[in-house]
């Protein structure tokens, strides 16, 4: 991968920092409601992106867009997914994609609502035209995340189950496959609030963008939800998973790594979110997070692997 857009911290005791630019969404430019919880990839040069956006009715669908620079994006056209057989995916709508490269080929993994939220898959190879795999989850499921590599032959997908309301709970799952249709082995992975003390996730947890490969382990940056008195709060923070068997979890940090802090992440549509949804990484070991800021815009936040590893273990 050729170097990414990132940021030096003008703090070296920082652990994660945002682009001082943020948001890099402008929709005073734009017909769109919002635009917040997208898939980012870096090819060739190019940032590739499907950005989760809403018209002025509120709708959630998915567009495509692209850019040079990874911060100004050009905004195409809704994406149709259809079938190899010609046939049009239909939904009611779709949201919070994320992008994963599995040995050269491009997946995108979203949320659509088809009798329920539930999982879906799409294949592309010029990030325009996308192919629809046949459906291997059932509503109601969300936070589908595949992991960048097959493990032992397989694939790999972290998911949340959830009920119809998607209020009361939520843990993180991890399946397995062949061939990216048919999913079973399900393994409980993470639970939320599990220390008992770790309020920032008290209500549900998620998985963020594809886990990271380390040395140590896969990094999985996550999501989790605080209720309080004034509605949730959506921070994120860091797990560190075996590296041949991510069923085994070594370290889980008992206290956020991002939390709403900044006007355009605590004021907006859902006030108090941050929501990663992708992470770029270079060969030097930087890390630059694409994260959804109050369900409005699109925030950026830089780190490195070796301070992530640094903080789960801290705060382990």
């Amino acid at each position: 991968m050729k170097k990414i857009f990132w940021l030096k911290s003008e703090n070296p005791e920082d652990y994660i920092w945002r682009f001082k630019n943020n948001p890099i969404t402008k929709l005073e430019e734009t017909d769109y409601w919002h635009i917040f919880n997208s898939a980012f990839i870096f090819k060739d040069g190019i940032y590739h992106a499907i950005f989760r956006v809403e018209d002025k009715g509120g709708c959630p669908i998915l567009i495509t867009g692209e850019s040079k620079d990874g911060i100004n994006f050009k905004y195409g056209k809704p994406i149709d997914f259809h079938y190899k057989d010609g046939r049009k995916f239909e939904f009611l709508y779709a949201y919070d994609p994320r992008f994963i490269e599995v040995e050269g080929r491009y997946f995108v993994v979203f949320c659509a609502d088809v009798n329920g939220p539930c999982i879906y898959i799409a294949e592309t190879k010029d990030f325009k035209n996308y192919t629809m795999l046949p459906s291997g989850f059932l509503p109601f499921n969300r936070n589908g995340v595949l992991f960048p590599e097959k493990i032992k032959g397989e694939y790999l997908m972290l998911s949340r189950p959830c009920s119809f309301s998607n209020t009361s709970s939520g843990d993180i799952y991890l399946s397995y496959s062949k061939d990216l249709v048919y999913w079973g082995n399900h393994k409980f992975l993470m639970k939320h609030f599990d220390t008992g003390r770790n309020f920032w996730e008290r209500i549900k947890i998620g998985a963020g963008p594809a886990p990271i490969k380390t040395k140590e382990g896969w990094l999985l940056i996550y999501h989790g939800v605080q209720a309080t008195c004034n509605g949730w709060t959506y921070s994120f923070s860091v797990a560190l998973l075996d590296l041949k068997d991510p069923s085994k979890v070594l370290y889980k940090a008992k206290r956020y790594l991002l939390t709403p802090e900044e006007d355009y992440e605590r004021v907006g549509f859902t006030n108090n979110v941050v929501f990663p949804t992708a992470s770029l990484v270079d060969e030097e070991g930087h890390v630059t997070i694409y994260y959804g800021c109050a369900d409005t815009h699109v925030g950026i936040a830089f780190t490195t692997i070796e301070k992530l590893l640094k903080f789960v273990k801290k705060y382990n």
